[in-house]
């Protein structure tokens, strides 16, 4: 937590000061997790997976005052926007490698060829900007501008695609993560001292046995009540396939969730690095438990996850995945499903963003700009005993909404509207939350850019509750004459440009209802 607190006071961008869209954890010396705070769980579940990736490249080439840059899907990432840095910590006389701390945070800005880093249209993974598998950006100590500057510059060397627009931005929020970081090796070094490092790991052993003993009950618990295998099956709103079966061994405790019968990758960006699904696996099983764990390795350790190779939910390295944040949504919706105990949410981010500038695709001039991106939460879908909570992230995302003020503050726009939107939820004994709406005027002309789902596949109810509403998006540009505007339909994917005086709404979906 006092690694959170650290990397909010010191960031500058909305996303991470305002939105809270960051996490920060620690890690054993050959990279599991340990502890965290909770932040984003779709972060926590896969940093794991870097701090791995990252073990293996450097294992005995890193030294005190290093830290390492990652944001690759291949190497333990989420979607490119979400940069993950590590820094190893070092203890004792002979500078023993005793953990890892690491934050992840979502710079709005990486370049490529949308207007934000959550562009609706991308097809392969070099349009979305910034990717990088492993650079080390501070050496001995010392801060490497130069090298960070030419990883953001590069991201405007493809066709169409623009350097960030603010990487001056990119460099500030980098080093408030390293602060971030330092505060926890500062903290890790001291708790070694006052106990020794022997002391502390064999407590980061029991924490992480703990959590897999507790695992292992509920699954042994929950066997006896459902011997056969639990499945469940969902749809994205182009009609790809999720599926996942969960087979429990009653002697083990352990459990194989099996995705297969989930559809091919995807043409077009709803991918899902595989580091995503085990963070939706770890996250709902965390959520399953009835007992007073803390999130870490241990909740993974008797779970077998099985993913096809070259579906939506393990796509190969080149395709895109900005949109894994749909993806990511679907899966924990389509587990709690498989076990009966939760309705569906809204399903999406609804990832909404706008600005100006870039590099001109005709001429390739670059002109200075900016971009702003926000999510708009929906409703939580219903359960047993609850009815869902209205306009909120739900589930993967835990993150807020930029207050409307700051929106106006920093960019040209006004906020019209932004409210609960009533009677969205699905009907039941306990109701779905109800989902939100926002429509944005723009003062200047500006390009605008939408990625959301459950447009056509309504959040589903339980139990005989109702679905919620689907979502809408929708632009409202000027007449003819200009004397009003013209209301279109976007569908659930769209990037275009406003005049001055020309509004953007987003209506997200409400959750399903129970009973």
């Amino acid at each position: 937590e006092q690694m959170g607190n650290t990397l909010q006071r010191t960031s500058i961008s909305t996303s991470i000061k305002e939105r809270l869209d960051f996490s920060c954890a620690i890690f054993s010396p050959d990279g599991k997790l340990v502890a965290n705070a909770p932040h984003i769980p779709i972060h926590l579940g896969s940093m794991q997976y870097a701090i791995q990736y990252q073990h293996r490249l450097w294992e005995g080439k890193l030294q005190p005052g290093d830290v390492l840059l990652t944001n690759h899907p291949e190497c333990g990432g989420t979607h490119l926007p979400d940069l993950t840095v590590i820094s190893p910590v070092f203890t004792g006389e002979n500078g023993t490698l005793a953990f890892y701390v690491a934050s992840r945070g979502h710079h709005t800005d990486i370049g490529g060829k949308g207007i934000t880093a959550m562009m609706p249209d991308s097809k392969e993974l070099w349009e979305e900007g910034l990717n990088v598998q492993s650079l080390k950006i501070v050496d001995n100590g010392v801060f490497l501008e130069d090298a960070v500057r030419a990883a953001f510059e590069a991201a405007g060397d493809h066709p169409g695609c623009s350097p960030s627009r603010r990487i001056n931005d990119n460099i500030s929020d980098l080093k408030a993560q390293i602060a971030s970081n330092q505060r926890g090796i500062l903290l890790l070094q001291h708790l070694c001292d006052q106990f020794t490092l022997p002391t502390v790991h064999r407590h980061m052993h029991g924490i992480q046995s703990n959590a897999e003993a507790a695992v292992r009950r509920f699954f042994r618990t929950l066997s006896a009540q459902h011997p056969a295998p639990l499945t469940a099956v969902d749809h994205f709103d182009d009609g790809t396939r999720i599926q996942v079966t969960i087979t429990i061994d009653p002697t083990t405790g352990g459990a194989i969730y099996d995705f297969t019968g989930t559809g091919p990758q995807s043409w077009g960006n709803y991918n899902c690095p595989i580091s995503i699904t085990h963070s939706a696996v770890i996250y709902t099983t965390r959520c399953l438990i009835d007992e007073d764990i803390p999130l870490n390795d241990g909740c993974l350790a008797p779970i077998d996850i099985r993913i096809p190779r070259g579906s939506i939910l393990r796509p190969s390295a080149a395709v895109a995945i900005c949109g894994s944040t749909l993806a990511s949504q679907r899966v924990i919706d389509t587990i709690l499903r498989a076990f009966g105990r939760c309705a569906a949410f809204s399903g999406c981010a609804n990832s909404f963003g706008w600005g100006l500038g870039g590099k001109d695709p005709v001429t390739g001039t670059i002109t200075p700009g900016w971009n702003y991106g926000e999510t708009v939460g929906g409703g939580c879908g219903a359960g047993p005993t609850w009815h869902g909570e209205s306009a909120i992230q739900c589930h993967s995302t835990n993150i807020k909404i930029t207050d409307a003020e700051v929106v106006e503050k920093r960019t040209p726009v006004i906020v019209r509207r932004h409210a609960v939107n009533r009677g969205t939820g699905g009907r039941g004994k306990f109701r779905g939350g109800d989902g939100a709406t926002r429509l944005i005027e723009a003062r200047v002309p500006l390009r605008f850019s939408i990625l959301s789902d459950r447009r056509v596949f309504a959040p589903y109810g339980m139990e005989g509750g109702g679905e919620g509403s689907v979502g809408t998006n929708f632009v409202y540009r000027w007449n003819e004459g200009r004397t009003g505007h013209e209301k279109l339909s976007l569908g659930g994917k769209a990037a275009l440009a406003l005049e001055a005086g020309e509004l953007m709404e987003v209506n997200s979906p409400g959750g399903g209802g129970w009973g």
